[in-house]
């Protein structure tokens, strides 16, 4: 019975947090639409895994992170769900200090640099509200995609709530700290239009082409030079929390070892030969 139970479990979670790979770009789809897409632990653990298996998976070039529905990307945690919790003495408090600081470290923080570490870039696809977690889900990818209906939420304050899921780091680097604090102040919606002008996201279309552009993009992105894609996304991060001189050495490194790549060499030839390049992602 227990092994049928895990079955079920496994079968449930594949079909809430799906996976598939078509033309070398890997779809990672949240499909919890009664939750409104809210993700429980074992959730964001499973995209957390899959965005960690696509280091060193040579047939996926690029990914995309999107959701089912049109009225939510992702509002965040689903605190519905019971959370395991450590045996407790007796007359011991439900919630003692320092177990909300090892959740996050154990939780959020390991699937949002999964993100910003992964080898290959990224594309959310914001179908409809981003919110606290979700939101932050998206703005740590590389590219964002937003229907017309969209919009993010910075919902913490609503909720006497302090910004996670690296909210405080992603977003002052987006739109300057100033007008970081107003949008976690006074948690205003963003609608897709605003979060356009403000650099929150890279295109705003109607819903009806989110996928068709997700799709182009994607497969943009997955017949380009993979390994080239790798190191500007390391090093465009990097270049948020290092000076100058260390991001002059990196960036010297970086080209190092991109120089060594099939697609490198294949640029050059094809630059000599008057001919468009045929890249091949390694």
């Amino acid at each position: 019975m227990a092994d049928d139970s895990q079955d079920q479990q496994s079968v449930a979670i594949e079909d809430e947090i799906q996976f598939v790979i078509e033309n070398n770009v890997a779809w990672i789809t949240i499909n919890r639409p009664e939750r409104g897409n809210a993700l429980a632990p074992i959730h964001r653990d499973r995209i957390r895994d899959l965005v960690e298996g696509l280091n060193g998976n040579l047939e996926v070039r690029a990914a995309v992170i999107t959701a089912s529905g049109e009225k939510m990307f992702c509002p965040g945690a689903d605190i519905s769900m019971d959370r395991d919790r450590p045996p407790r003495p007796e007359g011991a408090p439900e919630s003692s200090v320092g177990e909300a600081r090892r959740m996050m470290l154990r939780g959020q923080h390991t699937l949002m640099p999964a993100i910003l570490d992964a080898d290959v870039p990224i594309i959310a696809v914001v179908n409809g509200t981003a919110a606290g977690m979700g939101a932050h889900l998206a703005l740590l990818c590389d590219l964002v995609i937003m229907a017309e209906e969209a919009k993010f939420i910075e919902v913490f304050a609503r909720r006497g709530l302090v910004p996670d899921a690296l909210g405080a780091w992603i977003l002052p680097r987006l739109v300057g700290p100033m007008k970081a604090k107003e949008l976690m102040f006074f948690a205003d919606d963003i609608p897709a239009p605003m979060a356009l002008e403000l650099g929150l996201c890279n295109k705003v279309v109607p819903r009806a082409e989110l996928q068709t552009t997700a799709k182009e993009w994607a497969e943009r992105l997955a017949s380009g030079p993979t390994k080239s894609f790798m190191l500007t996304k390391w090093l465009v991060n990097r270049s948020l929390d290092v000076d100058r001189q260390t991001i002059a050495d990196e960036e010297s490194w970086a080209v190092e070892l991109n120089m060594n790549s099939v697609d490198a060499n294949e640029g050059i030839a094809s630059f000599r030969e008057r001919r468009p390049p045929e890249w091949r992602g390694f």
